[in-house]
C-alpha cells in the first residue's frame, strides 16, 4: 500500500465553508479512481507548534504504487484539483510505502 500524505495551508481570507468542500471534493473521490481506498483529513491539532504554519493535513491510502501513480492524470484528481490549488497558500505532498 501506498500512503499519500499532504499538509495545506490555505490563502488568507479562505473561508471555512471553502475548505470544507475542498476537503469533501478530495473525499468524493474515494470509490472513483481505482485503488484509492480511503482519505481522511483534519487541522492541525497540537500544541507543540512544528506545523511551520500548515493549518491541515489529509492521508489519502491506495491500494499500489501503480494506482498511486494513475491518480496522478486521472480527470477526477484534475477536477478537484482545480478546486483545492486555487485556495491555497503553500502544500507539501509526501508519499510513502507500508
Amino acid at each position: 500500500m501506498v500512503r499519500h500524505y499532504g499538509m495545506f495551508q490555505f490563502k488568507e481570507g479562505i473561508t471555512s465553508a471553502q475548505i470544507d468542500t475542498c476537503f469533501r471534493e478530495m473525499k468524493g473521490m474515494v470509490g472513483q479512481i481505482p485503488g484509492l481506498l480511503d482519505m481522511e483529513h483534519g487541522p492541525y491539532e497540537s500544541s507543540e507548534g512544528m506545523n511551520d504554519g500548515f493549518t491541515h493535513g489529509f492521508l489519502m491510502t491506495f491500494d499500489s504504487a501503480a494506482n498511486r501513480d494513475a491518480y496522478l492524470p486521472h480527470p477526477e484528481h484534475e477536477r478537484v484539483r482545480d478546486i483545492v490549488v486555487p485556495c491555497l497558500a503553500r502544500v507539501v505532498v509526501f508519499d510513502f510505502e507500508v
